[in-house]
């Protein structure tokens, strides 16, 4: 039987007199990917934000491994293990390649202050790890973000690039979700259809979980196991992307209702 990692029941969240998610029931087994697709203001993002903690939800829940995590912080819920990057890129611009990738480790770092401010053994040994754990990652990504690109301000990249280095930063908080916010977006076929492959083998090679906002349709055929429909804050239908793809709702709901005759 799969192990459920993720799961909402009921999930709803209103800003104002809009309803941006309206009793949303969802779930992810351990080693899916999950993809969700939808029209613009179908409440996607705002799915992530209140299972990533940066919206609570009104009302319904969100279960990791058991555990309620509604209402509980973006930190508290990145140590549990659930990390993200976003739509729009959201990177330390003037720090290294390799910092960036460090930052995103340090959720997992132990010393306290005096040893940190006194730089003792201690800390320079956990840093140590922390700076080759950052290289483990990146290399992972290739020439990408591989040798030279480690001193590089994060700034200087292609915005490919940049996204790739966001996944790599939500890698090194060592989490076994990872919710992907339209990774491929701004990227060209060449760069999309890389990235689509890469994030077959952070499921295969890695072991990750992944629950991905996509609009690239040929990258959500070509990763996903199942796929799930919001429109207007509510779940349309689920399953495979053939049954999604033919789907009357979801044909409405992207390219509007078409009278015949």
């Amino acid at each position: 039987m799969a192990e459920r990692l993720l799961e909402t029941r009921a999930l709803a969240k209103r800003f104002g007199g809009l309803n941006a998610l309206s009793g949303v029931d969802f779930h992810i087994d351990k080693g899916e990917i999950v993809s969700i697709i939808g029209p613009n203001g179908a409440g996607k993002t705002t799915f992530f934000n209140c299972i990533s903690g940066m919206f609570a939800p009104d009302t319904g829940d969100a279960i990791y491994k058991g555990q309620s995590i509604a209402g509980l912080s973006p930190d508290q819920i990145t140590k549990l293990g659930i990390a993200r990057t976003f739509q729009n890129v959201r990177l330390f611009p003037n720090m290294t390649v390799l910092e960036n990738v460090m930052v995103g480790r340090h959720c997992r770092t132990h010393k306290s202050i005096l040893p940190t401010i006194f730089r003792s053994p201690g800390f320079i040994a956990e840093e140590k790890a922390i700076e080759e754990r950052a290289k483990e990652i990146l290399s992972f990504f290739g020439k990408r973000l591989h040798g030279y690109r480690w001193q590089q301000p994060a700034y200087v990249l292609s915005y490919a690039n940049r996204r790739r280095l966001e996944i790599a930063r939500a890698m090194a908080t060592d989490p076994e979700v990872l919710l992907l916010d339209e990774p491929t977006a701004g990227m060209n076929p060449r760069e999309s259809m890389e990235l689509t492959e890469l994030i077959g083998q952070l499921r295969d090679e890695w072991g990750y979980t992944i629950i991905m906002i996509e609009h690239d349709m040929k990258v959500v055929r070509d990763v996903s196991d199942r796929v799930v429909v919001l429109d207007h804050g509510v779940k349309l239908t689920e399953g495979t992307y053939e049954e999604v793809s033919t789907n009357p709702q979801v044909i409405e709901a992207y390219l509007g209702k078409t009278e015949l005759g």
